[in-house]
């Protein structure tokens, strides 16, 4: 962290521009030395102020539907890659005005909308999504591949005889991984898929590369990317949302007030439950800037949000001197998967959003107030 805490508002979400710049330049490095494209997956980070700057480096963005399409359409303009377990007939038409590429969830689907890709007037590379099956993941909530998962054909459902007018597969099996895991990952897709991959132009190996970690194995991962495009010929893509913004962001945040019900209590004016939702989703403990674990340094609270939501509760924190009224504390890590899920539950406001730039800059991008939460109800 390299800003001034008391010069942001509070909260509010702060994005170091230089610290973005060091993740794509690792990602540049594995394109420069694979020829492989990699996208943004908006999903994770859809701060669009910084599209110009990751279009430098990446090769456009992958989006869940309409709206994050025409987002990456209008704020990058590089390629559009678009997918949807099930696309709807009343946007579909929008969808390929902003799409270069679509990813079918099920041949029903590409037979459902192919005779409108045809006649778009544009070339769309399509393809299909495939399950193989594997997956490495723990938690069925973030398992693409558990029992009677939604997402992609196996193997079973696979229609060979469906693929004309399909160029490329793309399948989606990690979260948080390391490339030993899809080395893995690939040997399964290659010994169920490799016959129709000889047909194909691309494979998009999808998102869940921690590319960006300290400990990433980024050798395992060339070796991946090289296996498929040695062995079939194809052109590849990842498309991480994580790694990209990984370690750029931070939430600042102050104490409210402090209180004592069997152990101290620090009520903050940011929420686990509205401002930082994974917190309580996978659940995770978010690291605080000069705070330890419960008991390792000398006064322990348990930080909870200003909602009504009894649950709305962080975590447990050890700090050097007893909270007041005013401090601010830093959460480390939140620039991914906390702008894209935030929420104005209870009536909360949103964090403001901060840019910090690579000359020191402190950049408010946006601030929030009554009519956004207004705006969103009826």
């Amino acid at each position: 962290m390299n800003f001034d805490v008391l010069a942001v508002p509070s909260p509010s979400y702060v994005v170091e521009e230089e610290l973005l710049i060091n993740n794509l330049e690792k990602m540049k490095a594995v394109m420069d030395q694979t020829g492989c494209k990699i996208l943004l997956a908006q999903k994770g980070f859809s701060m669009f102020k910084v599209y110009p700057l990751i279009g430098k480096y990446l090769h456009g963005v992958t989006s869940s539907g309409l709206f994050e399409a025409q987002l990456g359409y209008e704020e990058m303009g590089k390629e559009v890659h678009t997918y949807s377990p099930a696309f709807q007939e009343a946007e579909f038409e929008e969808i390929l005005r902003y799409s270069d590429h679509l990813v079918f969830n099920s041949f029903a689907q590409w037979n459902r909308f192919k005779d409108q890709v045809e006649n778009s007037g544009k070339q769309i590379e399509c393809g299909i999504r495939i399950n193989p099956e594997y997956s490495e993941i723990e938690v069925d909530m973030y398992n693409p591949c558990f029992s009677h998962s939604r997402f992609g054909v196996t193997l079973s459902d696979f229609e060979p005889d469906q693929l004309d007018g399909i160029s490329g597969l793309h399948f989606h099996t990690m979260c948080e991984q390391n490339s030993d895991t899809l080395w893995r990952t690939i040997q399964v897709v290659d010994e169920k898929f490799g016959p129709y991959l000889k047909q194909m132009k691309w494979i998009n190996f999808g998102g869940g590369h921690h590319i960006t970690r300290a400990n990433y194995d980024i050798e395992t991962l060339i070796r991946s990317i090289q296996f498929m495009k040695d062995k079939y010929d194809l052109d590849v893509y990842l498309e991480p949302g994580e790694a990209v913004a990984l370690n750029t962001g931070f939430l600042v945040a102050t104490v409210l007030d402090t209180l004592h019900n069997g152990m101290p209590i620090a009520i903050l004016d940011t929420s686990a439950s509205c401002h930082m939702p994974d917190v309580l989703e996978m659940p995770y403990r978010p690291e605080i800037i000069d705070a330890g674990m419960p008991n390792e340094k000398a006064h322990t609270y348990r930080l909870g949000g200003p909602t009504c939501l009894a649950g709305d509760v962080i975590g447990d924190y050890s700090f050097d001197a007893p909270l007041q009224p005013g401090d601010r504390l830093v959460f480390c890590d939140m620039a991914h998967y906390s702008m894209v899920k935030n929420n104005t539950f209870n009536g909360m406001n949103l964090p403001s959003i901060v840019l910090q730039k690579t000359d020191g800059d402190l950049q408010i991008v946006k601030q929030f107030g009554y009519e956004d939460f207004k705006e969103r109800l009826s």
